[in-house]
């Protein structure tokens, strides 16, 4: 476990799965890591049953609310809640192209922190890609 520093992008090697309970909501959700292809970038794909719906990327122009928790998309509308700690363990594990499937409009919160989804991540593996990453100057 731990950053892998390098300049070419990186995704997971195979699927991740977990399922826990939304902090808010107290509703039980699942979630999955899924490899992606380099310049894919973090997505979130919200699923009703076996139906994918809406996907919401990872960045500022698809945060909807900053209230209690970071809140993709829409507050009175499609949204996935508490994605914070998701990201913070994407980050630090170097992880720039992954699709993360959940099955409700919150992610679950298991024990506050973000180590859930890092050793999940972990036990997936982290697979460097043939593409360098790009940077902002």
């Amino acid at each position: 476990m731990g950053i892998v520093l390098h300049d070419y992008q990186t995704t997971l090697k195979t699927r991740a799965s977990l399922t826990g309970t939304g902090v808010h909501s107290g509703k039980e959700v699942s979630i999955s890591f899924v490899p992606a292809d380099a310049d894919t970038g973090i997505v979130f794909q919200l699923f009703n049953g076996a139906e994918q719906g809406r996907e919401f990327r990872a960045l500022v122009s698809e945060v909807g609310a900053t209230d209690l928790c970071t809140m993709l998309g829409d507050p009175a509308g499609e949204h996935i809640a508490t994605v914070e700690h998701i990201m913070a363990a994407l980050f630090g594990l170097g992880i720039d192209n992954v699709a993360v499937e959940i099955d409700g409009s919150e992610v679950p919160i298991f024990d506050g922190s973000a180590m859930a989804f890092v050793e999940a991540i972990d036990q997936a593996g982290i697979e460097t890609l043939s593409v360098k990453r790009r940077y902002i100057r």
